[in-house]
C-alpha cells in the first residue's frame, strides 16, 4: 500500500468512525428516549437492552456511515486543496477513492458475518426486553408439512428447545391414516423427539363390521428433523428475523417440503446483497467532487450528496418491504434492481467523468 492510500484510509476512517459513533448515539438515545417508560428497572436489563439496540442500529448506521464518512473526507480533500497535491504527485482518481471502496467492501463483509451470530437478533431480543418476556418467550399453534407429516405445536418454547400438546398426522391421497399424540417434545440432535405416545392407525378398507382403529403406545419418536425451535419459532412468525445462518437452514428445509420460501429468499438478499448499494454511490459522490475549492459550491455539493444517499437507502428499505409482504418476487424487485442500480452507477460516472 503506498504513502498516498495509508494516508487517504487515514483520514478516511477517522471521519467514518465519528459518523458511526454520532450516529450510534443518536438513533439509540433517541429510540432509549421513546421507550423509557417500558425499560425495566433492572440495570442489567437495560444494559442488554441498549448493547441489542446498538447492534440493530448498526445495521442501518453502517452503510450510511461509510458514505457520510466519505463526503467528509472529500470536503476536507476539497477545502485544503489536497487534491491539487495528490494530482501533482501523479495519483489518478481510481488511487484516490479505490482504498476507500475497498475498505468499504470489507466493512460490509464485517456486518454480514456479524449477522450470522444471534446478534442479528437484536431486534427481537430489545423488543422482548421492552415486553417483559426477555426470560419467558412462548409460541401457540404452529402447524406444518414435514414429507407425508403435518405436525401440530400447541405451545412451543424455543429457549428450553422444548414443545407442548403435539399432534402428527400422515396423510395418504385424502385420507388420514395415522395419528400421533404426544404431551411434551424436546429438540435434540437436530431432531424433535416426541415422549410418551399414543399413536392411532386408521385401517386402509373401511369394513362397517370388521375395521377397527389400531391404537398403540411407544415411549418416544422423532420427527421434523433439522427444524431447530429458533426456525420453527421464526418460519411463522410475519415480523421476525433471521441470522443468516438460520435462513440458509430454513430456506433449505422449506424447499425439501415444497413450502414458500419467499420471505427467507428476501431476508437472504437483504442481508447479503443489498448493503452494497452503498459503493456505487461512493463513486458517484466522487464523480461530482472538484479539485480545488475557488469555485466549487461546497454546501450545494454537501446536500445534494447527503439527501441522494438517504433518497437511495430509503428506496432499498421500501422495495425490501414492499417485498417482505409477499407483494413481489425477490429476484425481481432486490436483485433485478440492485443489478440496474450498479449498472447505472457505472455509466453515469463514465459520463460524468468523459465530460
Amino acid at each position: 500500500m503506498s504513502i498516498l492510500s495509508k494516508y487517504i484510509l487515514k483520514k478516511y476512517l477517522i471521519n467514518f468512525i465519528i459518523v458511526l459513533i454520532s450516529l450510534e448515539l443518536f438513533f439509540v438515545g433517541i429510540d432509549y428516549l421513546q421507550n423509557f417508560k417500558n425499560i425495566p428497572a433492572s440495570a442489567n436489563l437495560q444494559l442488554l437492552y441498549i448493547l441489542y439496540n446498538s447492534f440493530f442500529t448498526l445495521t442501518l448506521a453502517l452503510p450510511l456511515s461509510i458514505v457520510f464518512g466519505w463526503i467528509v473526507t472529500l470536503v476536507l480533500f476539497i477545502k485544503n486543496n489536497e487534491f491539487v497535491a495528490f494530482n501533482a504527485l501523479g495519483a489518478t482518481r481510481k488511487n484516490i477513492f479505490m482504498p476507500v471502496v475497498i475498505v468499504s467492501i470489507s466493512l460490509l463483509i464485517t456486518l454480514i458475518f456479524l449477522q450470522m451470530t444471534p446478534l442479528a437478533y437484536s431486534y427481537e431480543q430489545k423488543r422482548k426486553i421492552l415486553n417483559d418476556e426477555y426470560f419467558s418467550n412462548t409460541k401457540s399453534d404452529i402447524f406444518l408439512k414435514y414429507n407425508e407429516y403435518y405436525v401440530y405445536f400447541q405451545k412451543l418454547l424455543p429457549l428450553e428447545k422444548k414443545a407442548e400438546n403435539i399432534h402428527i398426522y400422515k396423510i395418504k391421497g385424502d385420507n388420514l391414516v395415522e395419528t400421533i399424540i404426544g404431551e411434551k417434545a424436546y429438540f435434540q440432535n437436530d431432531k424433535w423427539y416426541v415422549v410418551d405416545v399414543k399413536v392411532i392407525n386408521k385401517p386402509e378398507n373401511i369394513d362397517i363390521n370388521n375395521s377397527k382403529l389400531d391404537v398403540r403406545y411407544e415411549k418416544f419418536l422423532h420427527t421434523l428433523e433439522g427444524f431447530k425451535p429458533k426456525i420453527l419459532d421464526n418460519v411463522y412468525e410475519s415480523k421476525s428475523d433471521f441470522s443468516i445462518m438460520d435462513a440458509v437452514s430454513a430456506l433449505i428445509l422449506l424447499k425439501d417440503q415444497g413450502m414458500n420460501t419467499q420471505k427467507i429468499r428476501t431476508i437472504l438478499y437483504n442481508q447479503l446483497i443489498i448493503p452494497f448499494f452503498v459503493i456505487p454511490i461512493l463513486i458517484l459522490v466522487y464523480s461530482f467532487a472538484s479539485l480545488n475549492s475557488r469555485f466549487f459550491n461546497m454546501a450545494k455539493f454537501v446536500s445534494f450528496s447527503i439527501f441522494g444517499t438517504l433518497i437511495v437507502w430509503g428506496f432499498f428499505f421500501l422495495v425490501f418491504r414492499l417485498t417482505s409482504s409477499g407483494t413481489v418476487i425477490p429476484e425481481i424487485s432486490m436483485l433485478l434492481t440492485m443489478f440496474i442500480w450498479v449498472i447505472f452507477s457505472i455509466y453515469f460516472y463514465n459520463k460524468k467523468i468523459n465530460s
